[in-house]
C-alpha cells in the first residue's frame, strides 16, 4: 500500500473517526484505525462494536493495499505535521509516515483482524438538514441517563410520524422533547439510539455535511453526511410514555430572561449542599419576585432576587441546580418560561413563543 495525501485531509479523516477507538486491552485490534487503499480512494474506518464510522479521504492511490495501525498515535502524529503532502507506505507489516521533514514508523496489525461493520439492509430512509437536526439533538442528548441498567433510558428517542420527527431522552429526573418538522412525510416508527452515537453524531454534523441521510433496520441504524457514515446498534426495548408526565395545566406561570436567570441560579448553587445539589425558588406573586437561595452550613448561604411578573399562585420549589442550569442552557431564546403546579410536581420550562421544545424537571422533595 501507498499513499500521498495533503496533510488537512489526513488529519480530518482521522479526527472523524479517531474518537470511536479507545483503549481497549480484552480486543487491543479496536484501538485501531482500518487504512484501505483500493480503486483510487482511500477509505478509513474504526469501530467499538457499538459504533463504526466510515470516511472517505481523498488521495493519489499508487499501490493498493491495508493495514490497521493504532487510531489515536497516528491521528495525534499528522495533527502536528505541517500543511504539505504526507506519504503513507506499507512494508512488511509496519506503516512508514513520511513529511519533508519527518517520518515515522508504525507497527500494524493484519487487516483481518479487524470486525466487519455491517451493511444495514434499510427498511426506511429519509434525509434531514444537518443544522437542524444537530440543533434538536444537542438540546436532549444531555437528558439520556448515564446508567445502562435501565438501557431504554440510556439513548435519544427518535420518533417518525408523519412530516414530525420528535427527539426525547430522560434519566427519570429530568426530560427534554425537541419536535422538528420534515420535508416529506414518513410512516410512524420509532429507534431509541445509544447516547454515545448522539454524540458522536453531533461531533460529525458540526465537521461535515449539509444533510444527514438516515436508514434503519429493526437492529442497526446509518447517519450519513459529508462523506461519513456513523453505524449504530438500536438499543431494544420499549421507551417509556413520557407524555403522561408532562404537564397540561399550571398553577403559576413566570416569564425569565434565560441568561440573567441562569446566573442568579449559578449564584445559589455555589453554597449548595453536596450531593443534593438543591436550591429553594420562591415564587411571590405579590412582589413579583423569585428568590433563589441555597444553604451550606459548611461555606455560608446565598439568596438573590429576581424580579418578573408572576401569574396564577405564589409558589415554591427545590430544584438540583445542575438539572434547571443545563435545561436553562439549552434554551436558545432569549426568553423562556418556566410554569409550576405543587412542590411536588414536574415544572416546566419551554421557550416563550415557541412549542417546539419542552424540558421537564423533576423537584426534590421537600
Amino acid at each position: 500500500m501507498k499513499i500521498i495525501c495533503t496533510q488537512e485531509n489526513l488529519a480530518t479523516g482521522l479526527s472523524l473517526v479517531s474518537h470511536v477507538a479507545s483503549k481497549n486491552i480484552s480486543l487491543p485490534i479496536l484501538n485501531n484505525v482500518l487504512i484501505k487503499a483500493e480503486k483510487g480512494s482511500v477509505t478509513l474506518m474504526t469501530t467499538n462494536l457499538e459504533i463504526g464510522i466510515i470516511t472517505q479521504v481523498r488521495g493519489k492511490v499508487e499501490q493498493e493495499g491495508s493495514i490497521t495501525v493504532q487510531a489515536k498515535t497516528l491521528n495525534d502524529y499528522v495533527a502536528l505535521l505541517p500543511k504539505e503532502n504526507i506519504e503513507l507506505e506499507l512494508i512488511e507489516q509496519t506503516l512508514h509516515v513520511r513529511a519533508t521533514k519527518a517520518k515515522t514508523s508504525m507497527k500494524g496489525v493484519d487487516p483481518s483482524e479487524f470486525p466487519l461493520i455491517p451493511t444495514v439492509e434499510a427498511q426506511r430512509e429519509i434525509s434531514i438538514p444537518a443544522a437542524q437536526l444537530k440543533d434538536a439533538l444537542t438540546s436532549v442528548a444531555f437528558a439520556a441517563a448515564y446508567d445502562e441498567t435501565r438501557p431504554e433510558i440510556s439513548g435519544v428517542l427518535f420518533q417518525f410520524n408523519g412530516t414530525a420527527l420528535t427527539l426525547a431522552a430522560t434519566d427519570s429526573y429530568r426530560l427534554a422533547e425537541r419536535t422538528m418538522t420534515l420535508a416529506e412525510s414518513v410512516p410512524e416508527y420509532h429507534v431509541i439510539i445509544p447516547m454515545r452515537t448522539a454524540q458522536e453524531l453531533i461531533r460529525i454534523i458540526q465537521e461535515v455535511g449539509d444533510s444527514v441521510n438516515i436508514k434503519s433496520n429493526e437492529n442497526q441504524i446509518v447517519f450519513s453526511t459529508g462523506g461519513v457514515s456513523l453505524t449504530s446498534r438500536i438499543i431494544e426495548g420499549h421507551y417509556p410514555d413520557y407524555k403522561q408526565i408532562i404537564p397540561q395545566e399550571s398553577a403559576t406561570r413566570a416569564t425569565l430572561q434565560v441568561r440573567a436567570f441562569a446566573n442568579t441560579v449559578k449564584q445559589a448553587s455555589l453554597f449548595c449542599k453536596p450531593g443534593s445539589n438543591d436550591i429553594l425558588l420562591i415564587f411571590d406573586k405579590p412582589a413579583g419576585r423569585i428568590t433563589v437561595s441555597a444553604t451550606n452550613v459548611q461555606i455560608g448561604a446565598s439568596e438573590s432576587q429576581y424580579e418578573t411578573e408572576i401569574a396564577g399562585e405564589s409558589n415554591d420549589i427545590i430544584f438540583n441546580h445542575r438539572f434547571l442550569q443545563e435545561g436553562l442552557q439549552n434554551i436558545t431564546t432569549d426568553e423562556c418560561v418556566i410554569e409550576l403546579t405543587t412542590n411536588s410536581s414536574p415544572a416546566l420550562i419551554k421557550p416563550k413563543g415557541k412549542d417546539d421544545y419542552v424540558y421537564i424537571i423533576m423537584p426534590i422533595k421537600q
